[in-house]
């Protein structure tokens, strides 16, 4: 295990508006606001979403399972921001849902907002993190200094 201890930054609040990309617009304001390590909150509505809802396979190297989300729907979500050899990148697992169709997991492949998606940076000061891609897996993982 690897951990470090620092202290609430600055608190960034966020209204995403219809069609508004989730990756492209989170990342916009850490990379505008030098955001480089925080915590992030989402609620509100997904439009689409291509989600990876665990890996097809894990040998010889992890592949994943993709799920479409065709919503509109509800959407709230956990994630974290820290910053790998191109700037700031968003890690976020988020539970979604239609009627009787609820999809848990990591949203990717253009997640769109539907109607309004409101979001909470809170910014972690004093952790040195980054991510760094793991030859095992492919993945860039979190590193801790």
């Amino acid at each position: 295990m690897e951990y470090a201890v620092g202290k609430t930054g600055r608190v960034i609040a966020a209204r995403l508006f219809e069609g508004e990309d989730l990756y492209e617009s989170i990342e916009g304001i850490a990379r505008k606001e030098n955001v480089t390590s925080a915590a992030v909150l989402i609620t509100g509505g997904f439009r689409k979403g291509d989600v990876v809802v665990g890996p097809k396979t894990e040998e010889p190297k992890i592949v994943p399972n993709f799920r479409k989300f065709v919503g509109p729907g509800e959407v709230l979500g956990v994630g974290t921001i820290y910053c790998d050899d191109n700037g700031p990148k968003l890690h976020i697992h988020t539970a979604i849902g239609k009627g009787d169709e609820t999809v848990v997991g990591c949203p990717r492949g253009g997640a769109k907002t539907f109607l309004i998606l409101e979001v909470t940076i809170i910014e972690i000061e004093g952790v040195k993190a980054s991510r760094k891609l793991d030859e095992d897996t492919g993945f860039k993982l979190l590193r801790l200094e």
